[in-house]
């Protein structure tokens, strides 16, 4: 039987971060080849080393997006403090 890992461990050994992966698979970038599925609907997914090279291959074909940082968007607000 082959090594299979969790989407978690799978995300690490990609190099992106564990909801980075579940946005692929949700937009359809990447499906590991073997899921077990529950009755409720939801899917586990196990990942073998060849999804793991699939995974690599995406990766090196995305752009970086922009880097968020919320606190940069207010840093030039300036707030009047009428207690002063």
């Amino acid at each position: 039987m082959k090594k299979t890992y969790s989407t978690e461990v799978a995300a690490k050994r990609i190099g992106v971060s564990f909801r980075t992966l579940n946005r692929w698979l949700s937009l359809g970038k990447i499906r590991p080849s073997m899921g077990i599925p529950f009755k409720d609907g939801r899917m586990l997914w196990r990942w073998t080393d060849a999804d793991i090279a699939k995974g690599k291959k995406v990766k090196s074909t995305q752009k970086p997006g922009p880097k968020g940082n919320r606190r940069r968007k207010y840093a030039n607000v300036l707030v009047d403090n009428p207690t002063r």
